[in-house]
This record gives C-alpha cells, sequence and structure tokens, in this order.
C-alpha cells in the first residue's frame, strides 16, 4: 500500500518595531498582517517570541505592551497580564512548556508556572536599570535554558552583562570576567563533538567564548569587517554547525552570516543574496525540517534556504524593522479562523498577472 507524505504547513512569525507581528504559511512567501481585532494592537512593537514544540497551537510574543499568546486555531492573540510592560526575552523550559521565564526593559527577570498567566519577579543581584553608556535603562536581551541541564539558565542584558543560575532561576550570578563589553546581545550554550560545555556570546565589540561555564570569557576574532555581533544559534540536528549574525552596528547599512562546522572554533560566510541593507539581525532553525533556515537583517530583509546555509533566497516581501522571527512546521487544517487582516501581501508575479488581467 502506497503512503502518501503529507509536509506540514510551514508557518512563519515576524515580529516588527511598530508593526506588529507579520505571519505566513507558505515559508515566507505571502504575508498577512492581522489588524488590531486579532486581540494585539496593530502598530505594537514585538520583541521576541516562543515556541515550544508540544504545544503547537500557541505562540508566546513579548512586547511593549506586555506578553501576548497567539492560539493558532482562533488566530487570535490573548493579553496575559505580567508586572512586565516592556517585555523583551522570553523562553520556555525544555521539557515544560508551561514553565516562562521572561525579561523586560528596564531589565528585570520574571518566571512563570502556568503558561503565562501568574509571574513572580526573580532575585537577580547586580543588574542595573539603567545605563550610564547609553544613558537610558538597560533590557534582557535573550534568556536560555542550557539545553542538557535544564536547571542552568542564562540571561543576557544590554548593557549590563550575563547572568547564569544553576537551580531553574531561583538565584543568579553575575558571569562577566572577561567580557570586552557588557552590552550583550545573545547567548548559546553547548557540548562540543567531546563533551564538553562551551558558552558564547555575542556583544557590540566582538564575539566570546567561555570554556568554564561563564566564569571566564576570552574574545574570539572573527574574519569579517565588523566585530559587531548580534545572535549566535548552534542547528537543532547537526550540533557542529553554528551560525553567528554580523553587521557595522544597529541598525547598520551591511552585514554578514557566519557559520561554523567545527563548533565553533572557525567561521566561514555563508552566502546572503548581496547586497544587505544592515546588520544581519538573527537566524532560526526548526528540528522538525532541519534543512530550512530562515534569517533576516534588521531593516526588514528576510531570507530562506532549503540546504542548511549553503545557498539563499531573498523573500519578495521587506518589513521596515524586524526584531524577531521564528517558525514551525504545522499539520493543514490546523486553522479553524480566518486571520482578522486589513489586507494580504502578494508575490511580485501575482501583482503583475493582477495587472495583465486588469488591463484586458
Amino acid at each position: 500500500m502506497n503512503t502518501q507524505v503529507i509536509r506540514p504547513n510551514l508557518h512563519v512569525y515576524a515580529g516588527t518595531a511598530g508593526h506588529s507581528a507579520w505571519f505566513s504559511e507558505d515559508g515566507g512567501e505571502t504575508w498577512v498582517h492581522p489588524n488590531s481585532h486579532s486581540g494585539m494592537y496593530l502598530e505594537a512593537r514585538v520583541w521576541t517570541f516562543a515556541t515550544h514544540p508540544s504545544t503547537p497551537t500557541r505562540l508566546f510574543a513579548g512586547t511593549d505592551m506586555g506578553v501576548f499568546r497567539w492560539d493558532e486555531e482562533s488566530a487570535r492573540w490573548t493579553h496575559l497580564p505580567s508586572p512586565m510592560t516592556d517585555v523583551w526575552a522570553l523562553a520556555q523550559h525544555p521539557q515544560d512548556p508551561n514553565l516562562l521565564i521572561g525579561g523586560s526593559r528596564p531589565a528585570a527577570l520574571f518566571r512563570s508556572r502556568d503558561a503565562g498567566i501568574t509571574w513572580e519577579k526573580l532575585n537577580v543581584e547586580g543588574v542595573d536599570q539603567f545605563s550610564t553608556v547609553n544613558m537610558g535603562p538597560t533590557r534582557v536581551t535573550q534568556i536560555l535554558f542550557d539545553p542538557v541541564d535544564p536547571l542552568i539558565v542564562w540571561a543576557t542584558v544590554e548593557i549590563g552583562g550575563i547572568f547564569r543560575s544553576g537551580d531553574g532561576g531561583d538565584t543568579w550570578e553575575s558571569c562577566c570576567n572577561g567580557l570586552v563589553s557588557r552590552d550583550v546581545h545573545g547567548i548559546l550554550a553547548i557540548r562540543d563533538g567531546s563533551g564538553n560545555p562551551v558558552v558564547f556570546a555575542t556583544t557590540n565589540m566582538g564575539f566570546h567564548r567561555s570554556d568554564d561555564q561563564g566564569a571566564s570569557w576570552k574574545l574570539q576574532q572573527l574574519d569579517a569587517p565588523w566585530q559587531y555581533t548580534r545572535s549566535v544559534v548552534q542547528h537543532p540536528t547537526e550540533p557542529s554547525m553554528i551560525f553567528v549574525t554580523t553587521g557595522n552596528g544597529p541598525p547598520g547599512n551591511d552585514g554578514r552570516l557566519l557559520r561554523s562546522r567545527d563548533y565553533g572554533r572557525t567561521f566561514e560566510t555563508s552566502p546572503l543574496p548581496l547586497p544587505l541593507n544592515s546588520t544581519v539581525w538573527c537566524l532560526v532553525a526548526d528540528a522538525s525540517w532541519p534543512d530550512v533556515l530562515f534569517a533576516c537583517t534588521n531593516l526588514g530583509r528576510v531570507y530562506r534556504s532549503d540546504d542548511r546555509g549553503d545557498s539563499w533566497k531573498k523573500l519578495d516581501h521587506e518589513f521596515g524593522e524586524l526584531r524577531a522571527l521564528t517558525w514551525r512546521c504545522l499539520p493543514a487544517g490546523i486553522r479553524k479562523s480566518d486571520h482578522s487582516i486589513t489586507r494580504r501581501t502578494v508575490r511580485a508575479e501575482e501583482t503583475t498577472q493582477d495587472q495583465k488581467e486588469l488591463s484586458k
């Protein structure tokens, strides 16, 4: 008996700095922009997403208006009241999707054990809420549960350094020894080919590596015109493959995507279509379809690779300013209601065809 393989729909979610969240259900070829009737204000700023493979019908977003939960079946947002107003980072426990840690601006950490319904503030000594470097409030840029030992949690603060918890978030310690800058953007904890823990951190002044669980850091020079680094990501099924996004500042007017095949010891350039318009901001991968990668620039261009970064395609739609990107494969028919939208985007060839029809 022949069994037909049905590939699930590839859903992509883009968070913007002023036009809320956008949705694609065809791998980024076309997009919809839900209006305020979706439950999130049309001009909200979306800084981060959190999704878990065991709960495919929901997605969390951190915004300048707090925490929101997206319900895939109803295609609607629900605001989840919390002590956080401006939410810059969210992470879900690898084994418990209901356990979240959120980070805010000014920098503070909060934990929920019931999928965002209630929150408790975590005691993180040494976190400054104001920086004299940029004369503004600090902000939590990333929260990361260690993939091997989820009791270890990392948090990066811009401009405030790196913090580590060894007990799931109950207590924290500052881990800044050796950092050339405390303007920290991203963090990644891995095990190398020998099983040794390695932690990477990205900053405005370079890429850092720690071989002692954050007790000390060393600057690792990258083969790039700029040492400004934004995100660092491990491939979900090929652990030796590490990606780092770089550029010439925020937002900058040029960037580069770097890829390592040896657990971050050396890097090569992954060939995004040139020219780039700003710093490469983030890269996202998902174990459900390991060949597929998405990357974006700060000023709104989105790229897709179907071969783990060997080649890339620039997607047609461009956003104003992107701050968050994620994707996942979902089964066909999961949506039970239509998006609340004003107008969907169309591909360039569809517009051309529409024009031809109108001219007849």
